[in-house]
């Protein structure tokens, strides 16, 4: 199941005021867990089976998130070459709703129970490229496999070479390198 994101209206829509962009990311997080995870589930005949969710670029961002905030759906994200600092795409402009979507904001402040339901029931698997166009991603890839660690979240950091680029033919390779070690071949 791949369902495209609404980051164009989401994050990067700067002429929009970012409460209105928020509002967006709010409506597709609903999309997702109130109709797309119903269907999974339905049409995979299981009503409790577990999602992994990948997503790469600010895709990246959505997949942790996504886990983080929802473990018990998603046990599992991939997440390549993700930004994970949210308010780098409001210009400063910061809410409850911007700051539970952003896990280098929301990660360092998970504890008591919140802490131990993401411990227990996920895994995030950070990737990133050091080549062109990684700026910020492998930043905030580091910064965020920090804090997973701190907290003792089950995570790993993979950081590919020099020559691997914030692209899609790089993230095919990290999808199908990490699918076929978390699923087998």
């Amino acid at each position: 199941y791949c369902p495209e994101s609404n980051v164009s209206e989401a994050w990067t829509k700067k002429e929009k005021d970012p409460s209105w962009r928020i509002g967006r990311h709010m409506a597709y997080e609903r999309f997702i867990l109130e109709t797309l995870v119903p269907f999974v589930r339905e049409d995979c005949n299981t009503s409790s089976i577990r999602i992994g969710v990948t997503g790469a670029s600010l895709g990246g961002m959505y997949a942790a998130t996504f886990a983080l905030k929802h473990p018990e759906i998603f046990d599992w994200a991939l997440c390549m070459s993700g930004r994970y600092e949210a308010r780098n795409f409001t210009n400063g402009f910061d809410s409850p709703e911007v700051y539970h979507n952003n896990p280098l904001a929301f990660v360092p402040r998970l504890e008591g129970n919140e802490l131990e339901r993401v411990r227990k029931n996920t895994r995030i698997t950070l990737v990133c490229g050091r080549g062109k166009w990684e700026e910020g991603c492998i930043e905030e890839t580091i910064e965020l496999a920090a804090w997973l660690d701190r907290k003792g979240i089950p995570h790993e950091r993979d950081l590919w070479g020099m020559d691997v680029a914030h692209d899609w033919n790089w993230w095919r390779r990290q999808a199908a390198y990490h699918f076929a070690r978390r699923y087998g071949r």
